[in-house]
């Protein structure tokens, strides 16, 4: 066989490798959850702990890769953007305040916590400022879409306390993201106050727009795509501007994730009326956020289960992770009540994938060594699989099952 014939014979053995791994993942996703939704548990939480059975660090089935990867981030962005769809920006600005003071705490208390906490025997053994920093660093943002796949499961995701969670996640992202760069650049000698500075102003910039100017224009603008030819216009033109405010949130230096979330809430009212756009964004929703969740899963090392050290480090990272949120987030919402306080400082605490991210850019500066990051990781997958079950209580029945 000449090689030119052999080449097609490759090709379709990785494919089929490919679609094989995607099958499982889908599958292993969607049976978890089914499982878990019978034991009236979240089906997130299932969802995740299906990536850890099948991935590499169990059964061996799947491991991550570019494709896998790909859908993963695809999937955390649509799931935003139908979080954003389902968002008026009248409701966010009119939590604006709370949301502000609930994101300040919730990035002051985590980073000052963790750092401490690296300070304080035995932990400090051996670990500089700047490791203690980084694990600072990893505890501050939210992983809010772990949270509003909670809360929309449960039927809640319209709820004062959960567009509280929602503007509170934008902006503690963006802080958070202003940390990590400012800790990253301390850790490579120095650090760039005028682009630390430029970037924040651009990211007021960029949300400001979005949910002043942006929205009014395309509630004006909606009526006039029905007069496009092209087949599903309106879900065409919304996943183009999905996509493009997700880029340009990259590109500010913030994460995809809230431009995608800003774009949804700057279509809400356009969207309101228009039913046929909100199944077809959550049907892609459905498709791809399963790929999110079990990759969180996928990264999670068993074998660093037993190192005891590592596992009390970990213990230790989590009750912070926990304790810090809580209050914090708390703390800034007490003015709302006690119930609404507890929801949104448990909405807040999910740490999932930015504190992965986290981790591996510390490691791949040299900053922390294997032990923390496997610390760090587990904590953050700890977080994002604590926080869903304590919501079920403090929400209380679910208003989908009620209907």
């Amino acid at each position: 066989m000449s090689p030119a014939a052999a080449v097609p014979i490759a090709d379709a053995t990785h494919n089929v490798e490919l679609l094989f791994g995607l099958f499982l993942i889908f599958a292993a996703a969607k049976l978890s959850a089914e499982i878990f939704e019978r034991l009236k548990q979240p089906a997130v939480v299932g969802e995740i702990l299906a990536g850890v059975l099948i991935g590499p660090h169990c059964l061996g089935w799947v491991t991550s890769t570019e494709a896998s990867h790909l859908l993963s981030e695809l999937g955390v962005v649509f799931l935003m953007f139908n979080v954003g769809l389902e968002t008026k920006p009248a409701q966010i600005l009119g939590v604006g305040s709370t949301a502000t003071v609930v994101a300040v705490l919730g990035v002051v208390l985590p980073l000052a916590g963790g750092y401490a906490l690296m300070r304080t025997p035995p932990f400090s053994s051996g670990v500089s400022n700047i490791e203690a920093l980084f694990v600072g660093t990893a505890m501050v943002a939210t992983s809010v879409g772990i949270t509003a796949r909670a809360l929309a499961s449960l039927g809640h995701l319209g709820s004062q306390s959960a567009r509280i969670i929602l503007g509170a996640a934008v902006i503690d992202d963006v802080l958070g993201l202003l940390v990590l760069a400012a800790v990253s650049s301390a850790a490579q000698g120095a650090v760039n106050v005028t682009e630390l500075g430029l970037t924040a102003l651009l990211s007021i910039a960029f949300i400001a727009f979005m949910a002043l100017f942006a929205a009014p224009a395309l509630t004006r603008a909606a009526p006039h795509a029905v007069r496009l030819r092209v087949g599903n216009a309106e879900f065409a033109v919304a996943v183009a501007l999905c996509f493009g405010a997700a880029a340009a949130a990259v590109k500010i230096g913030v994460a995809a994730i809230i431009g995608a979330f800003l774009a949804g809430m700057a279509l809400a009212e356009a969207a309101e009326k228009r039913h046929d756009l909100h199944a077809q964004v959550k049907g892609a929703t459905e498709l791809l956020v399963p790929f999110f969740l079990v990759n969180i899963g996928l990264q999670l090392d068993l074998s660093l289960f037993g190192d005891a050290s590592t596992l009390w480090l970990s213990a230790a990272l989590i009750a912070v992770a926990v304790v810090t949120k809580l209050v914090g987030c708390g703390i800034g919402a007490l003015k709302l009540g006690r119930r609404a306080a507890l929801q949104v400082g448990v909405g807040m605490i999910p740490r999932g994938e930015v504190g992965i991210v986290v981790a591996q850019i510390g490691l791949a500066l040299g900053v922390i060594d294997s032990r923390l990051f496997g610390a760090v990781l587990i904590m953050a997958c700890a977080t994002t699989i604590i926080a869903p079950p304590l919501l079920r209580p403090l929400y209380g029945p679910s208003k989908a099952l009620a209907e």
